[in-house]
């Protein structure tokens, strides 16, 4: 195995270099090159935040110091890239192909181009490898979404992800506004609708702007600077206009390896799980399929990139073990895939997984994990789960002849966001106890564990309920009951009624009709310790991460109009509700 490239380089800067589109756009960017003679390989960075904000220079100066160019480019209708309108992600898999052959004939470059980056960034990846441009060799996405459908603008089970879409829709406005000369007029009546305008990146809105309906509203305010949202709210079903950015029915394009990195309170989640799964069977010949890999963490999203850390996911601290440089995984990657340096990353099992609970790193050969033994853990109760003080009970054990459990879900006084795979709103690992006080959350608890129990990987659950209304939502949370009392939410998820059986053809429901709702609550990795309980938690709102379902079945984005609904949750023999667990045999 050969040493890895080294810092020996000083870094040469030029800013704003034009690079033209095939319809005549100019995107500018800034291009960071060793200082000295001689071609080097490109990392290719395409972000809408500025690319010369330099908000982290050890992810440019770290590469460059080794021997790579870097290259940080304005997407389409940002900062000082042309463009008539900032429309996200439907331009960069053109404009991602154009830019990596333009970079591939720098005068620095060798013409071996890699890609990197994290959130939006990872998106421009995502979007890009399926145009095969001739001259890129290898992309390493981070804490990005793969179907911009199912975990960007809406939710696997269909509900509208609320509480980042919109003040992350204020956020990026503000260069629009600039651009358009707006900013003196509409500027003030967006920064009312947010906590604190002062700090520069995305705040929560204020909680009257959460409450307001209906929520085209928000599409007439921001109409002059953010078209797309008006067309995110009129196309909530899955269909042709989310499939052209829609990385999953794109699998068979790619012919590239690819290092995708994700992490278990990552709104993102999904995407780095899908996108390597997904590419592992059906990229399109055997050296990509072969050289897929996986990295997920215990962090949020955003994690620090560059610093090593052990916290970053709301209340827990997981512990030294959890730290990790990003840059050194990377610099293998690349200096293996652009430089030919046998740096024996390639040799290394393909996945790498932090286990919550006993918080250690460990390697995996697929995913999700062949010896899983997926176990069903069945709801049960005498008909009063309402609240952690109820009679909800959760064990392998099969059901009975139980009653079932009943509360109603107001629209007016949904469930309160607790954490999760949140994005601006509190993220991450928080205590669920004052939300499990509530009667409109049925809460079934397992016993305390005698030994300790493995779950790594997708999870799902099984939900037998009839609700008076022609349209609602049922939500899940796994939990991990501390001896102490702390409930530590582990993984979620939400079903829309209408969806239950297709996102793309909806179908209202009968009322008080059971019928059987999945939830998806995507996966976790976490060890139940000894004296732990495991619970569920099952209701109808998550708010504000996802927008209430008003029960109507009238259109979500102009209906203002909500009623209260009588939800019913069975578990019985004829219907046995439960959570299916990724069980790991210790």
């Amino acid at each position: 195995m050969a040493q890895g490239s080294q810092p020996q380089y000083r870094v040469a800067t030029h800013r704003d270099v034009p690079c033209q589109t095939r319809d005549g756009v100019t995107l500018r960017a800034d291009v960071y090159r060793p200082d000295a003679d001689g071609r080097f390989p490109v990392l290719l960075s395409r972000l809408p935040y500025d690319k010369n904000g330099r908000q982290r220079p050890g992810d440019i100066d770290y590469f460059v110091e080794r021997g790579y160019v870097v290259i940080h480019q304005d997407t389409r209708g940002r900062f000082a890239s042309e463009g008539d309108e900032y429309y996200p992600l439907i331009w960069e898999a053109q404009d991602g192909y154009d830019a990596v052959e333009w970079a591939a004939a720098l005068p620095w470059s060798n013409g071996n181009v890699g890609t990197m980056g994290q959130s939006y960034l990872g998106a421009t990846q995502y979007l890009l490898v399926p145009t095969r441009p001739p001259h890129l060799k290898t992309a390493f996405p981070v804490s990005a979404s793969a179907d911009f459908h199912h975990s960007w603008v809406y939710h696997t089970g269909g509900a509208f992800e609320f509480g980042w879409q919109i003040p992350y829709a204020i956020l990026m406005a503000r260069d629009s506004l600039a651009r358009q000369g707006l900013t003196d007029s509409l500027l003030p009546a967006l920064e009312r609708e947010i906590t604190d305008p002062v700090i520069p990146f995305a705040q929560p809105l204020t909680e009257e702007a959460y409450r307001r309906l209906p929520l085209a509203y928000w599409d007439d305010l921001l109409k002059p600077v953010a078209r797309y949202l008006g067309e995110y709210l009129r196309h909530p079903d899955d269909g042709p206009y989310w499939w052209a950015i829609n990385l999953e029915r794109q699998l068979d394009n790619i012919n590239i390896p690819m290092y995708h990195v994700t992490s278990w309170y990552d709104i993102f989640l999904r995407g780095g799980l899908a996108a390597f799964g997904g590419l592992r069977e059906h990229a399109m010949d055997e050296t990509a399929r072969r050289h897929q890999k996986l990295l997920v963490g215990p962090w949020a999203h955003l994690f620090p990139y560059h610093t090593p850390t052990s916290r970053g996911t709301g209340d827990i601290d997981f512990g030294d073990n959890a730290k990790i440089e990003l840059q050194a995984t990377q610099l293998r990657w690349f200096d293996h895939w652009l430089k030919d340096i046998d740096t024996g990353i390639t040799d290394e099992p393909p996945v790498k997984l932090f286990v919550m609970g006993e918080n250690a790193w460990r390697d995996e050969n697929e995913w999700p994990l062949a010896r899983t033994r997926y176990t069903p853990y069945y709801l049960h109760s005498q008909g009063w789960a309402n609240s952690a003080a109820g009679d909800g009970g959760l064990s392998a054990a099969t059901p009975g002849e139980e009653p079932p459990d009943r509360f109603v879900y107001d629209p007016g006084d949904p469930v309160p966001t607790r954490g999760g795979n949140t994005l601006i709103i509190a993220i991450g690992v928080q205590d669920q106890r004052d939300v499990e006080a509530r009667q409109d959350v049925l809460v079934y608890t397992g016993e305390p564990l005698s030994e300790p129990l493995e779950v790594t990987g997708p999870i799902i659950v099984k939900l037998f309920a009839a609700t008076s209304a022609p349209d609602t939502d049922f939500t899940a949370k796994l939990v991990d009951v501390r001896p102490d009392g702390y409930a530590r939410n582990l993984a979620d998820g939400i079903i829309r009624g209408r969806y239950r059986s297709s996102r793309t053809f909806p179908t209202l429901l009968q009322p008080d009709t059971v019928a059987e709702f999945t939830i998806d609550l995507w996966a976790t990795s976490h060890v139940f310790l000894t004296g732990h309980r495991i619970r569920l938690d099952i209701s109808s709102s998550n708010f504000p991460r996802f927008d209430r379902n008003l029960n109507t079945g009238e259109d979500q984005a102009t209906s203002s109009r909500f009623q209260s609904a009588n939800q019913t949750v069975f578990h019985d023999s004829r219907y046995p509700s439960h959570m299916l667990l990724p069980v790991i045999p210790r």
